[in-house]
This record gives structure tokens, sequence and C-alpha cells, in this order.
């Protein structure tokens, strides 16, 4: 790697004398009201995912290119990326006039693909990974005489990101305890630490990683780089299995600290963000919230400021699905179970009223699945609101004191992925059952007035509820009438109000859940 002997006064200098506003903005330093309130300390959030591109990496990608001799921009350039980076280096060589080549995995979102089509490069798809990407694109480097823009490892790369740090500084003079910094290959980090310690050593500056992707974290604790075998996958933009060797440089003398977050904290940290901005920022741009959180949790700390770099906002529409379920979990809003309860007449209601009795005041069922599968027991998976941490271990112990054994399944990656949308299945006991979608009030005693209007020798053989975030709850029921009682069915349910839609000759209700 050249360069090697630059010092932090070297990208000092850099930093100080990058061109990147020809592209980039000088994105908002803004508090986080909300997130603060609740933190007891002082929460800024640095805007990046207020960039043209949606990311900081802009940044470095125009830095490097505006540097570039005339006969090098003549002949072009080209990196591998499927993300944050592409869109830059592509916004860049518009601005700049020159031809850009952008080498993805065959993988990539069409929606990526487009971005970076739109902004005037050239997409060669190639491989299954980036890692074949990369190599493509070294070879397409070679043979047609382009210059290669690394998306993090070069000096004049970290220095156009290091301008995130100078304007974090200029926009907020007063104390500062801590920057929080996501990291993939080191670029942002390596940037933003060479410029705060130059300029104000006491600031901590600490770098996270997603657990499943720490590849700076255990580089700087083995002393040399590591490759990871493998990646996770949901924080794509700091999906790294190798860090630079430079940033890796960078970051062992200049980085503070190294912490890593879990897939469920950083979908709470992308609502937190939600709620104080209305923006939704993609899974590494809300790494450095989800870290404040869990820093200020393990240190205990009050009234200090922190600032956490929104670095991107380039986020799948079809993940928020994902994100929004597991963002409550993430936040220990919402606790998980499985209950083992009588089947009897009545041990379904009376499990009913035990939630509203829980210590700690009343709790939303956020979640409700069961199918009848024994004769003399019933598991059903449950969701509870929580008011804070650690609660799931005492209502637990609650469910169990009054005869309802129960299974804390809130920390349980298998019952939270997959586990909650297979309950259910063919039964032989689930005979004359009627199957219906009601749509219920989401209020309290809405479930209950169902329950207390049922006739006595109606038995509820299927259960299917989960809380949408709206004013009515959509619930699937299966319930076992005797043929004699179906004008006592209909009267039911006129008296109790709820729309309702019988689905008993569904086919598809046929086929994956009726016996026969």
């Amino acid at each position: 790697m050249k360069n090697k002997s630059l010092t932090p006064a070297d990208y000092l200098q850099k930093i100080l004398t990058a061109r990147v506003y020809d592209v980039a903005i000088e994105s908002a330093l803004e508090p986080a009201k909300n997130l603060s309130r609740r933190l007891h300390n002082k929460v800024l959030l640095k805007r990046e995912d207020q960039q043209p591109v949606r990311s900081f990496k802009l940044r470095g990608a125009y830095n490097r290119m505006v540097q570039l001799s005339p006969e090098q921009r003549a002949k072009g350039v080209i990196c591998a990326s499927a993300g944050n980076h592409a869109q830059g280096v592509a916004l860049s060589a518009h601005k700049l006039g020159c031809r850009a080549v952008i080498v993805m995995p065959t993988t990539t979102p069409q929606v990526k693909v487009d971005a970076v089509r739109t902004l005037g490069a050239e997409i060669a798809l190639f491989g299954d990974s980036y890692s074949d990407a990369y190599a493509h694109a070294l070879h397409l480097q070679q043979q047609q005489g382009l210059t290669f823009v690394h998306p993090f490892d070069d000096p004049d790369v970290i220095a156009g990101q290091g301008t995130v740090g100078m304007e974090i500084l200029r926009q907020h003079q007063g104390e500062l305890h801590a920057v929080f910094v996501a990291i993939g290959g080191g670029g942002l980090v390596s940037g933003v630490a060479n410029y705060i310690k130059a300029v104000r050593p006491e600031i901590r500056v600490i770098g996270v990683q997603m657990n499943d992707s720490d590849a700076m974290a255990q580089s700087v604790a083995a002393g040399k780089r590591v490759t990871l075998n493998d990646v996770g996958l949901f924080s794509d933009g700091t999906a790294v299995k190798l860090v630079g060797e430079e940033t890796f440089r960078i970051a062992s003398g200049l980085v503070d600290e190294f912490m890593t977050v879990d897939t469920d904290a950083v979908c709470a940290a992308i609502k937190d963000v939600f709620i104080d901005t209305r923006s939704i920022v993609e899974p590494a741009g809300a790494l450095a919230v989800a870290a404040i959180k869990q820093y200020v949790a393990t240190h205990k700390t009050k009234g200090e400021t922190y600032a956490a770099i929104l670095c991107g906002a380039n986020m799948n529409f079809d993940r928020l699905r994902f994100v929004a379920e597991r963002a409550e979990v993430g936040e220990e809003r919402e606790a998980l179970f499985a209950v083992t309860i009588p089947e009897a007449r009545g041990s379904f209601k009376r499990f009913c009223a035990l939630i509203g009795e829980l210590p700690g005041g009343p709790r939303n069922v956020t979640e409700f699945n069961y199918r009848i599968s024994d004769a003399a027991k019933a598991h059903v998976f449950v969701g509870l609101t929580t008011h804070g941490k650690g609660e799931s271990t005492k209502i637990t112990a609650n469910f169990n004191k009054h005869g309802f054994n129960a299974l804390d399944l809130t920390h349980d990656e298998l019952a939270k992925e997959h586990i909650r949308y297979m309950v259910g299945g063919h039964t032989a006991l689930a005979r004359d059952e009627r199957l219906l979608r009601f749509v219920f009030p989401e209020r309290p005693g809405a479930l209950m007035k169902f329950l207390s209007m049922m006739r006595p020798g109606w038995n509820i053989s299927l259960f299917h509820y989960r809380n949408q975030g709206a004013d009515y709850g959509r619930i699937l029921v299966g319930l076992q009438v005797p043929p004699s009682d179906q004008l006592a069915f209909t009267s039911f349910l006129d008296e109790l109000g709820y729309p309702n839609v019988e689905e008993t000759a569904n086919p598809a209700y046929r086929m994956f859940l009726q016996q026969g």
C-alpha cells in the first residue's frame, strides 16, 4: 500500500484541503430530542443520510477522482461495489465528465443497479459475490487502462471521508464526549479519527461493527488483518471480510474503542432515528445509534454528549417489514413466549385474564398463534408488550406460578425468524371447525368480549393474531361449532358486531390446516 508513512498531520492537511463540496453538502448535525430524553444524555445525529446519494461515500470518491490527471480522466475509472460507493463514483464521474464502469455481483438488487445506471455509469454484472466482482474489476482495469477507485483503502478517499469529522467539530464546539462511527472497510472511521485526534484528542472515537461482521475489531485485537470466512448481510453497507491495510494501520492507532451490536439492536435504532427525524436509515446508518444506547446502558452515563454518524439511507423497501418486526424485540418493548395451557373449556379465557393482571400494569397482546394439536394440552405462541428490559424473565415466572408452563423465547433466533410463522398444521381434533377472519378494534377488552360472548360448548381450535400498528387488528379464528348450533352461531356473530369473513371453504385452508 502506498503512502503508509502518512502521519496524522499529513492527513489533517489532506482533510482540510479535500475537494468534496462540488458534489457533497455540509450535512446537518441535529439533536435527537426523544432519544436524548430517554437516555439522559445528549445525542447528536450527523445526517449523512441527506447527501445527494444518501450516503457519505461520494465525499471520498470525488476527492480521489478530482485529483486524477487529464490522461487518467480521459480513460475513465472503475470500481467494484453493489452499494453506496458505486453511486458515489457514478455521481462523481458525471460531475467530472469522465467514464465510470461499476462492476456489481449478479445478485445485486435491481433497484441498486438502476440507481447507478441513472447516474450515467456503465454497469458490468459479474459473479455471485463482491470478491468475484472485485477480481473482475481489476481485470478490466488492466485491460482497459482505467483507474481503480477503492471504496476505503486509499488516502484520498480516507481524507474525503474525514471531512465528516471536520464538520462535526465545526458545527458543535461545545463539550463532546465521544463520536460513534460505523466500520465496514474502515475508510470513514480512519478519516474521522485522524481529524478529531489532531484537533480535539480528548474526544473518544468509537468504532461500531455488527457482531457478525467485525473484521476490524478482530484485526485490531489480533494485531494483524484478519479475513472473516463469512459476514452477515443484514447490514450490507458494512459487510466486509477484510479491512484495508491503511485503514487497519490508522484505526489501530487512533480509534479508542470498538463495539459490536446485533441485528435486533440495529432494528430498534432504525426506529429511534425515524421517531426523531421521520427518516429511515439503512442498517449501517443506524449502527452508531445502536452503539450509543448500548454504551449508555453499560457505563450508566448521564449528562454526556455523543455524536452518531448516520452514514447511509439506501434501504430496500422490502426490508422494512423485517426491521419493524424486530425493532420491538430489539428494544425489549416486546417479549415472546411459548405457553402450555390445559386443553379444557375456559382455560384460554383464564390465560387471557391473567395477562391483564400481570405485575407492572396492563400489557397489549402483540401476537397470538395457536392450533389445536393435543387432546390434553395446548401450546400457544404469544407476544406481549413490555415496559423495559429484563421483564420477560419475570413474566415467565408469573405464568409458571399460575400453572401455565412458559418458555421465554424473547432471545431465541429460531423462534423470532421462523417458528412464529409456522405454528399450525393439520389436526384430526378440529371436528366441526369453522374458520373466520375477524377485524377486532385495537383496544383493551376486545378479545375478552369475544370470549365472553361465546357459548360454553364451542371451542377455539385455531387462533392467529399479529399487531400491525393500526387501529384495528386482523385475526383468524377456528371455532368448533356443532351443526345444531348454526343459528346460535349466526346470532353470536351479529351480536358481537366485529366485521368478519368466513373462510371455511377457502382452498388454502383445506390444503394446509384442515384434516382430510
